[in-house]
């Protein structure tokens, strides 16, 4: 029998490895996905059935039957740690996954035969960044300015070498959804790249990731060395005819370096500090060159605006805030972990539907909301 296992870093800290381990010596077919967001179901084990995925966990490895684990019977609803069709938990199916459609469903180094991409680039760039300004993406970054006219003015300014930085420095306490991302789906990010690589005329990418997060960088590492493998990268991506190189760089750890000029600063080998503007990275931004930057989920987003169609994209969502965002819930709450829905949804809605309330029982005084420069709320 077939087991897909979370084994991203919520899963890990939970002993999901030796998890897998378990599943290994019963001769069970492991596939090692990314997570479902089900942060306080970790480790999650889901197996397929007629009527569908089923979910257990949290699995605790000192309480399996060792001697069934290779048995589909014992993966029944009578498991102690049966919760269900993954389609009947609420958490996940009152979600809108266009980022992470992907994640928890397969390993994050299966065979991609990269269709979306290719559609993509089966566009003129004017006709891309077109597609990123009816959609009205913005930064999810925090600042949430307007993609298209970074892409514009990259696109617009003449240079000999232009560059696509995305800023993987999650620093603030409390966020998770970069790494996440890179250890469950990486390659949707490098498409997301290679897109506004095309798009902007540029030929080369850093990816500039945190140091603390090492299981990110690993699985990065290796997604690239595959995209490479695979034609998405290199000097002739997927028979377009353009060259696009991406590299991984693993900061030293300075929390000022989240912040993009200094963040750039870093990258040319200088100690991390901001700079003044103008002039805007996007006019002179890495070595004095045009540079687009974004954070990850924001370059992220890019596939599923295509995929959807960036009008229907800029039908979800509410006024200018269009899309999907993705909401990370974590402190002293129930089901922690992360949701990715449609902007217009409230507070309450994510704390008490989502999050179940607090933890421990007692009433919700206050919440913080948008990291440690963001605002208590009563």
């Amino acid at each position: 029998m077939k087991i897909l296992l979370s084994q991203d870093s919520f899963s890990i800290a939970r002993r999901g490895d030796e998890v897998a381990e378990l599943l290994a010596t019963a001769n069970v077919e492991v596939v090692q996905t990314g997570s479902d967001g089900l942060a306080w179901l970790e480790p999650l084990i889901k197996t397929e059935a007629s009527s569908g995925c089923n979910v257990f966990g949290p699995i605790d490895p000192d309480k399996l039957d060792r001697q069934h684990l290779n048995d589909p019977n014992y993966w029944s609803k009578e498991h102690p740690c049966y919760q269900g069709r993954l389609s009947e938990i609420d958490f996940f199916n009152r979600q809108k996954r266009l980022v992470f459609e992907r994640c928890g469903t397969k390993s994050p180094f299966a065979d991609d035969d990269h269709a979306e991409l290719a559609n993509i680039l089966d566009l003129s760039p004017a006709e891309i960044i077109e597609g990123i300004r009816v959609s009205n993406l913005r930064g999810r970054g925090g600042a949430g300015f307007p993609a298209h006219i970074k892409w514009q003015t990259v696109a617009d300014t003449e240079a000999d070498q232009k560059y696509i930085v995305c800023n993987a420095d999650e620093g603030d306490s409390g966020t998770f959804v970069d790494r996440m991302l890179l250890e469950g789906d990486p390659m949707r990010l490098i498409h997301g790249m290679v897109a506004s690589g095309y798009a902007t005329g540029s030929s080369k990418g850093f990816v500039y990731l945190r140091s603390e997060y090492p299981l990110a960088a690993d699985i990065f590492a290796k997604s690239l060395e595959q995209a490479y493998a695979e034609g998405v990268l290199g000097e002739n991506v997927l028979d377009r005819g353009f060259r696009f190189d991406l590299e991984l760089f693993i900061g030293a750890g300075a929390y000022i370096c989240g912040e993009e000029t200094s963040l750039l600063e870093s990258l040319e080998g200088k100690r991390g500090e901001i700079r003044t503007k103008p002039p805007v990275p996007a006019i002179s931004g890495l070595f004095n060159k045009p540079t687009l930057v974004h954070n990850v989920i924001t370059l992220a987003a890019v596939p599923g605006i295509f995929a959807i169609g960036a009008e229907n994209y800029a039908n979800l969502g509410i006024g200018q805030s269009t899309g999907t965002m993705t909401f990370q819930l974590a402190g002293n709450i129930k089901r922690g972990g992360l949701v990715e829905i449609p902007f217009g949804i409230s507070i309450r809605e994510l704390i008490e539907d989502f999050g179940q309330g607090t933890k421990t029982g007692r009433p919700i005084r206050a919440v913080q909301i948008g990291g440690p420069l963001g605002a208590y709320l009563s």
